[in-house]
């Protein structure tokens, strides 16, 4: 009986509690935080555009990485130039899993602040005339927040990179 009763106040809690769920692959926020994505990763990431970074990135970063630590807004930018795109003969390139980025917004008083955008990543490296040759994947977690009207990336978690 005990069981049965926990078990219908638990169903009437989450009947009565308002959740949000991940948006629809074709709503507006979907579409603009996948375009940023893009903005971090196919273009500032695998073509080493710092300008793009620094302009997408919240001025006080955090960034979370499962084999290199946590990292501030200066101390990525340091190890993004140093690590990423000093050597273009072997150059580490990052390609989000089709399918696989879902989002989620965050709202106060019905006004989106914010998102959290999770996905799967494969990295490559890419050499002169020679296909991209792929070398790990792992998952992410970022958090977005929107300040004047424009998305800035203010959390990164990049964890479970698995070598290959």
């Amino acid at each position: 009986m005990k069981l049965y009763t926990i078990l219908i106040v638990a169903i009437l809690l989450g009947a009565t509690t308002p959740t949000i769920a991940q948006v629809n692959d074709t709503s507006e926020i979907f579409i603009e935080l996948k375009k940023a994505d893009s903005l971090v990763f196919t273009q500032g990431f695998n073509t080493c555009d710092f300008k793009t970074l620094e302009n997408i990135m919240h001025k006080d970063l955090q960034f979370f990485h499962d084999l290199h630590g946590m990292q501030n807004r200066e101390e990525f930018f340091k190890g993004f130039k140093e690590s990423i795109c000093t050597n273009t003969k072997e150059k580490p390139i990052r390609k989000l899993v089709k399918g696989s980025l879902i989002v989620y917004p965050l709202k106060k008083g019905g006004e989106v602040y914010g998102a959290i955008q999770m996905g799967l990543h494969e990295f490559y490296i890419a050499e002169p005339n020679k296909k991209d040759h792929f070398t790990s994947n792992g998952k992410f977690i970022h958090t977005w927040l929107v300040e004047n009207g424009e998305w800035k990336l203010y959390k990164v978690m990049s964890y479970d990179h698995r070598q290959h």
